[in-house]
């Protein structure tokens, strides 16, 4: 054997000793993050992520330290990882997720909170691995936020909208906390009080058509921690039952609405069948177009665009009213049912339709059912619409007033004959208009509950010849 091969070989067998008994993998590299800035009743979700890409991970531990006491909150025991392996055998790449409340947490009390996180690697015979520990103080808040009613006469109709004006501590301030008035699954954000201290809020909110029972409007404050204080504040409530109707479908009428709009909407196809076609529109279309009004009102200024009582179309005749629960009818048998959330109003063959009250564009174009659309914002939410029209004369972006003219009434999208179909929104949720197109329910309602000084002004500017309500 030449002394070259056996110096390969020595070193060879030294390079195998060398991986068996004395090569540890590095420390292993730690990401810890949490769902929220500290610990609350609502708990918190702690993510621990460890990678070592050489030899792999053997453990995760998470411990909980608060004053004398130290509590395990989970430990990972990862797989395969072998101190005898020549190459890489465990896992590189482990995730831990730990829930953090007053369960795991036992005897838990506000104030600081330290979390310990260990990640070990893969040693080697004649050595241990490699360590990496990450300590993370969270503040820990049981006490949920202060809350307090303002405003008095706190009426609502299911359906209705309206504003209630509450007291809140800085906590409200906090990145990830909200207030506001929860109706159901809608949440109606709260806002500073013109003119009031840094405490006071205002929610303008609406009532769900279909939520009949007051139990479930609720004003509430949350902070950063998830802490909730909850007030029932509704004084009166007033429901209003769905009415019903039926609307007989016919092969002429969805021949003309039904390839329209197909040809300007990509959320629907063709079904191959003129029912089922009809039937999509009717159903999945009507629902995205609830969603897309849904996100239109995050766009909402939080500014008073508007003032005074609203407008209904002049000269028109209510065809149909709001939340009426139709019931659709083809050759004799139910087909569909659906809720029609708004008033069609008739008037002449594309009268001229006026702005409800001032504001600013936010859609101006199709929108599915609703054929040729028009939205004012009227701000902090509230938002016009305005549909079926044969002809739009503004443009998004375009500040507009009382009374100017949008567009045309017409018979566009899921429309039977001219006509305009209106409706008033709060953050997206459709709501009864005739609420606001009465003057004595927009005085006592919603502008004498921020009193003379802090009532409601439009921040659009008028023309120099417009007249102030």
């Amino acid at each position: 054997m030449s002394r070259l091969l056996r110096y390969f070989i020595a070193a060879a067998v030294l390079f195998a000793l060398y991986f068996v008994f004395l090569r540890s993998g590095p420390a292993p590299l730690l990401e810890v993050s949490t769902s929220r800035p500290g610990v609350g009743r609502a708990g918190t979700t702690l993510t621990v992520r460890a990678r070592e890409p050489h030899r792999g991970l053997t453990s995760i531990r998470v411990e909980a330290l608060q004053g004398e006491r130290a509590v395990t909150l989970a430990v990972h025991e990862a797989s395969g990882g072998s101190p005898w392996a020549f190459w890489r055998t465990g896992e590189v790449d482990a995730a831990l997720p730990v829930e953090l409340n007053e369960g795991t947490l036992p005897a838990l009390t506000e104030g600081s909170l330290t979390l310990r996180v260990t990640a070990e690697g893969t040693g080697a015979v004649f050595r241990g691995p490699k360590r990496a520990t990450e300590d993370l103080t969270l503040l820990v808040r049981l006490t949920p936020p202060s809350l307090s009613l303002v405003s008095r006469q706190n009426y609502a109709a299911q359906g209705g909208s309206g504003l209630v004006i509450y007291r809140v501590d800085a906590t409200a301030s906090e990145e990830g906390a909200r207030d506001g008035v929860q109706a159901g699954e809608w949440f109606f954000p709260g806002h500073p009080l013109p003119g009031g201290d840094e405490s006071e809020r205002f929610a303008l909110y609406g009532v769900p058509y279909d939520l009949d029972d007051a139990s479930g409007i609720r004003l509430l404050a949350e902070d950063a921690f998830g802490n909730r204080a909850e007030i029932a504040f509704l004084e009166r409530f007033f429901p209003r039952p769905l009415r019903t109707d039926t609307i007989r479908l016919s092969v002429e009428f969805m021949a003309k609405v039904v390839p329209e709009i197909l040809a300007h909407t990509a959320e629907v196809s063709d079904q191959g069948d003129l029912l089922r076609s009809y039937l999509a529109i009717n159903g999945e279309l009507r629902a995205r177009n609830a969603q897309a009004l849904r996100a239109l009102g995050s766009r909402s200024r939080a500014a008073f665009l508007w003032v005074g009582p609203f407008l209904q179309l002049p000269g028109s005749q209510v065809t149909s009213s709001f939340a009426d629960r139709r019931t659709y009818r083809f050759e004799g048998k139910d087909v569909d049912r659906q809720d029609h959330l708004g008033f069609d109003l008739a008037s002449v063959r594309a009268a001229g339709v006026p702005a409800s009250n001032r504001g600013v564009v936010l859609l101006a174009g199709y929108l599915g059912i609703y054929g040729n659309t028009v939205v004012l914002d009227h701000g902090f939410g509230l938002m016009s619409l305005y549909s079926h029209l044969s002809a739009i004369e503004v443009s998004e972006g375009q500040e507009v007033e009382k009374g100017q003219t949008l567009g045309r009434t017409g018979d566009t999208g899921l429309a039977g004959g001219d006509h305009l179909h209106f409706t008033l929104l709060v953050h997206g949720l459709p709501v009864n208009p005739i609420e606001w197109w009465d003057p004595a329910w927009v005085r006592d309602r919603i502008v004498a509950k921020f009193g003379r000084d802090n009532a409601p002004r439009s921040s659009v500017a008028p023309p120099p010849s417009a007249h102030i309500e």
